[in-house]
């Protein structure tokens, strides 16, 4: 969904020259034009719908969707008492409507990252997935994390190429110390053990050339000569 400033940056993009034609007639060249040119009458009506469109869309904005935003922030909340708690079950219970009234809503896709962390609690990994590919949020790093966590549910129902491949987007997200080796690393034991040699031998040499402090903490040398060794057989 377009916000305000890019709506109205998209109406005057299309309309700004039916506009300035406007805006040089006096009131009654406008009547005399409207009632004698078909292409000035069109381009009125047009012009008024947009406008039309634009206030309800605001209004929508302003009295609907923004107070609904505003409760579904507040409303996650109550789940995460649980999450914090260890209810499970309670959280997903609680998590499971609210993500079904706010779906679109920041807060429902908070609510909806929070539902998948639960189900990969209960080890209900699909249904874990089903969840976390459908969440869209603005926020680099849960973004990150919730592209880390489908990797990690591919994992477990051992689809291992397509694990790699989220741990991959999951690294690429944002260039930084922690995330990108981390989920390169978890990419890279993934793409061996999809017998992707060559791969994984590509993500662990970047943690080594790129991130060399992450690199000795997993001693990466020995990975990389594990994979090489396989992948010139």
């Amino acid at each position: 969904m377009q916000y305000p400033n890019e709506v109205h940056s998209e109406i005057f993009r299309k309309f700004a020259p039916k506009y300035a034609i406007m805006e040089m007639l006096n009131w009654e060249d406008i009547k005399q034009k409207f009632n004698t040119d078909k292409r000035f009458k069109l381009y009125t009506y047009i012009a008024g719908g947009v406008l039309a469109l634009l206030v309800l869309y605001l209004g929508y904005r302003q009295l609907i969707w923004a107070p609904s935003d505003d409760k579904a922030n507040d409303g996650w909340w109550t789940a995460l008492n649980y999450v914090e708690k260890d209810s499970t079950d309670q959280a997903i219970k609680v998590l499971v409507p609210f993500v079904k009234k706010y779906d679109g809503h920041v807060g429902g896709e908070i609510g909806q990252y929070l539902l998948g962390t639960q189900y990969m609690k209960k080890g209900q990994f699909q249904q874990a997935l089903n969840q976390l590919e459908d969440v869209s949020v603005s926020d680099t790093y849960l973004s990150i994390m919730t592209a880390g966590l489908q990797g990690d549910c591919l994992s477990e129902l051992k689809n291992y190429e397509d694990a790699s491949m989220a741990y991959v987007e999951a690294a690429d997200m944002l260039d930084n110390d922690f995330t990108t080796p981390m989920f390169l690393f978890k990419a890279g034991l993934h793409a061996e053990l999809s017998k992707n040699y060559e791969d994984a031998t590509t993500y662990f040499t970047r943690i080594r050339d790129d991130y060399p402090d992450y690199g000795n903490q997993k001693t990466i040398d020995k990975f990389i000569a594990r994979v090489s060794s396989v992948k010139g057989k």
